[in-house]
């Protein structure tokens, strides 16, 4: 048999610092931006990947780290008698090398056992602080999770990594970017901002934002997206080229991006080479305080951004902490205990012996050690601004609070098996993340520390703002906040008046695909297109919309009408025939004319009441007509004015009434005039005693009693009353006296003409008796007259609208009543002021004919 090897078929070589402890703490950073793989050919053994490019604000979050365990060392209340060290690595920023850091921290980077069965070496870990991205967080966070191993991130956002199924043991004491998204819809909300463009990174970071923003958008009736790009993770030019094209042909001003930094230099590149200005740029946490990005050329694009940034914190003694570093001049060529080193060099660039071959010859300086950091200008000391380095600290200082909670457990009462509790002799990493899901304390800064059920822990951003300077220079300045409250509702404060914004106008932006439809208008969807895009229909009559960006026009009550602007619904007009409008106040004067008249005719023949004609034309009756020629009149008055119940009731009784008082006098009158004719023929006076006074007298007033009797019939079974009629004017309240009952109307008015054909009838019978006594003529010409105007009326009054209608009436009662005094009463008022010559018993018997 052949012999094997056993052991370990290799090592991590992976940039880190260390320091020993009772318990050790893990940690995972960018330190490099970039890193070099070897040749895999696989014709030699490959080389370890080499990392270019330090990162001091990388350096700033490790050194963050080492300062919070060392500050938790000192503490006497908090892990007393326990003494934690940390191992923190550099992931280069590549997945595979942060993958071999995790490794590595769980399972000892080296391997060294005896027989007694102690394990000598770095002690393992209890819990990892990293990852600062979400697609490595993802990835070694579900291996991480086999073991409960738990693991604290500091800047990994990804509201995916909230699934606590595929992500059991992660922690973060950064917000999801579902609450990143919610507080972007707060900003976009507040400045009106419906019509945006949203550029994500085509990583996990990028995508699941975009997702959250689609979704939640959406969810929020807060706005639409105009485009949504993804950025290229290389310099793709082309690809930036089209992204840069849609930007410049889009009506949204405001533009989101979530992508990382190097994601914006690409962009801003083509940006600038397009010179695209004019744009709101809203930035996500990842590029939010991008140093790299506020430079003089970029201002004049992206001076005047607003981004979400992470709660910025302060640390007392940090800034001391770090003057106190020096290098470690022992471990220089070890990969192992080598930051400081490295930072020593880009810092004051220098090398430490032995340097690079050729270094010295080229003019090179060895460091010493002994270099000050005060006599340089570095990132590092800038601890005015400090957001994930804050949170970092905080993650730190939960697993130290977690790893106190389980240390103070009383034995037998403990969340374990067997009421058993952990300790530091069997601890046991899963046994860590019970405590941290109910981890609560305070940072010396006032911030509180929990986490929810998902690992997320309270959600706060700051709402940053990009100041340019008349001098050039750049500030980013805080001009707002955003946290999550109880029942996940959003807390958002903003201060306007600090905001610089790079406009002329130096005000916000419009960015709205369709501009605010007013009051009195509602939205209609155009349509193929997002339901920001639309157009502003005004309401229809009667309808409105007394709001802004109204989805439908409300109908107006009864009585009421949309006003002119379709924005309130106001009273409708009342109308009716008014005694202060011209039309009524024509009718009352013409209706107290012909009361006037009557009542001067009147007087004429009572005065005149001894002379031939008045009394040759049977006076008592002519008195009787005057006065029902008056109430004819007078009645008309009750046809003007706000209709009432009483108004409405009496009019047409007051109506059919006088005219059938008046008719029935004018038939009677017919009727004797005829009776008398044939009287003055031989054998013919017995027909005159039928018609004597006594006799007239009942005639009128039984023919006046039938029509009585039709109006209170008509106004106990269906009494006319007051009513509001909208049918003929929607804008307007018609108000009018409803008959009740058409049948009761129609026989009132069919009485009144059964009466006049019958006394004209009769009347053009005796047309041709003689002419001196002879009153036929003028009874015929005067119900020709009457009868004209009330066939007349019939289609005039059903085809007038409202008020109208009223006034036909009126109109024909005037009319009728001014024909018959003036046809009945104007011939003889005429003779008596005019002729009195021919008012004399002679010319009134003319043939020697005794009147009647």
């Amino acid at each position: 048999m052949g012999q094997h090897r056993s052991g370990l078929q290799g090592q991590f070589h992976v940039n880190g610092v260390h320091k020993s402890g009772d318990v050790v703490v893990g940690g995972i950073f960018q330190i490099h931006f970039f890193s070099d793989f070897p040749d895999l050919s696989f014709t030699s053994e490959p080389q370890q990947p080499t990392c270019q490019g330090f990162d001091v604000l990388g350096f700033r979050q490790v050194q963050t780290m080492a300062f919070a365990i060392d500050e938790i060392n000192r503490n006497s209340n908090l892990l007393p008698n326990v003494t934690l060290g940390y191992s923190l690595f550099d992931n280069c920023g590549k997945l595979a090398i942060g993958f071999r850091a995790a490794l590595s921290l769980i399972g000892g980077p080296k391997e060294q056992f005896i027989l007694d069965e102690i394990c000598v070496g770095t002690p393992p870990v209890i819990g990892i602080v990293g990852d600062s991205s979400s697609t490595r967080s993802i990835a070694i966070s579900s291996v991480l999770g086999s073991y409960r191993v738990p693991m604290v991130s500091y800047f990994a956002t990804c509201s995916c990594l909230s699934d606590r199924q595929k992500f059991p043991s992660f922690f973060r004491t950064i917000p999801s970017d579902a609450f990143q998204v919610q507080a972007m819809i707060q900003i976009l909300k507040h400045f009106g901002w419906t019509w945006t463009g949203l550029l994500v990174s085509d990583d996990d970071y990028g995508l699941h934002a975009a997702r959250s923003f689609q979704s939640d958008l959406a969810h929020s009736g807060g706005g639409c997206l105009a485009y949504l790009e993804v950025l290229p993770w290389s310099n793709d030019p082309n690809e930036l080229k089209r992204i840069v094209d849609v930007m410049k042909k889009s009506t949204a001003r405001v533009v989101i991006v979530f992508a990382h930094e190097r994601n914006m230099i690409n962009l801003m590149e083509e940006v600038v080479r397009q010179n695209v200005t004019g744009l709101q740029w809203i930035a996500s946490e990842a590029w939010t305080a991008a140093t790299v990005l506020q430079t003089p050329d970029l201002m004049p694009y992206l001076a005047g951004t607003l981004g979400i940034a992470i709660r910025r914190g302060e640390i007392p003694g940090f800034k001391e902490f770090l003057l106190q570093m020096l290098p470690d001049l022992h471990h220089n060529n070890s990969y192992e205990n080598s930051m400081v080193n490295q930072f020593w060099e880009f810092t004051f660039q220098c090398r430490f012996p032995p340097p690079p071959a050729g270094w010295v010859e080229a003019g090179g300086t060895l460091c010493t050690g002994q270099e000050n950091l005060q006599d340089v200008e570095t990132e590092l000391l800038d601890v005015s601004n400090l957001r994930p380095e804050y949170n970092v600290y905080k993650a730190v200082y939960a697993l130290a609070y977690a790893l106190d909670d389980m240390l103070q457990c009383e034995p037998g009462k403990g969340p374990f098996s067997g009421h058993s509790c952990g300790n530091l002799k069997e601890l046991e990493p899963w046994q860590l993340i019970y405590y941290l899901e109910k981890v609560n304390f305070t940072t010396t800064f006032g911030d509180q520390v929990s986490f929810d059920e998902n690992g997320d822990a309270l959600a706060v951003y700051d709402v940053m703002n990009w100041l340019w300077l008349p001098d050039g220079r750049t500030t980013v300045q805080n001009v707002g906040e955003v946290k999550r409250l109880a029942f996940k509702s959003e807390e958002f404060t903003i201060d306007e008046g600090k905001i610089f914004w790079n406009f002329e106008s130096k005000k916000p932006p419009r960015s709205v695909c369709s501009e605010s439809c007013p009051p009195g208008t509602r939205m209609a969807r155009k349509k193929g297109e997002p339901v920001c895009c639309f157009d502003c229909i005004p309401c229809s009559e009667g309808k409105i919309s007394n709001k802004s960006d109204s989805m439908e026009c409300t109908t107006c009550p009864e009585d009421f009408w949309s006003s002119p602007k379709r924005d309130h619904c106001v009273h409708k007009e009342t109308e009716f025939l008014s005694y202060h409008e011209p039309l009524g106040y024509c009718l009352t004067a013409t209706s107290l004319l012909g009361t006037f008249m009557c009542a001067v005719v009147m007087g004429i023949f009572i005065y005149h009441h001894s002379t031939p004609i008045v009394r040759a034309n049977n006076s008592e009756l002519s008195f009787l007509l005057l006065l029902s020629l008056k109430l004819c009149f007078l009645c008309s008055l009750l046809f003007i004015g706000r209709p009432r119940l009483w108004t409405c009731q009496l009019r047409h009784a007051a109506f059919g009434i006088s005219f059938v008082l008046c008719v029935s006098c004018i038939l009677v009158k017919t009727m004797v005039v005829l009776a008398v004719f044939k009287a003055s023929k031989p054998g013919g006076g017995a027909s005159l005693k039928w018609f004597g006074v006594l006799q007239q007298r009942g005639i009128v007033m039984v023919l006046a009693s039938v029509q009585a009797a039709i109006c209170t019939a008509w106004l106990v079974s269906a009494s006319p009353t007051p009513h509001k009629n909208t049918q003929y004017n929607h804008d307007r309240i018609v108000y009018e006296c409803a008959v009740g009952s058409t049948v009761g109307f129609a026989v009132l008015l069919s009485y009144i003409g059964f009466l006049s054909i019958l006394s004209f009838l009769i009347a053009f019978i005796a047309r041709n008796l003689p002419d001196t006594f002879n009153e036929a003529k003028l009874i015929t010409f005067s119900m020709l007259i009457f009868c004209a105007v009330w066939v007349a009326f019939v289609p005039a009054y059903v085809s007038s609208p409202g008020k109208y209608a009223d006034a036909v009436e009126v109109f024909a009662i005037l009319a009728s009543s001014f024909g018959l005094l003036g046809a009945l009463f104007g011939p003889k008022c005429y003779i008596i002021l005019l002729r009195p010559e021919m008012n004399t018993r002679k010319a009134i018997m003319g043939r020697e004919i005794q009147a009647y």
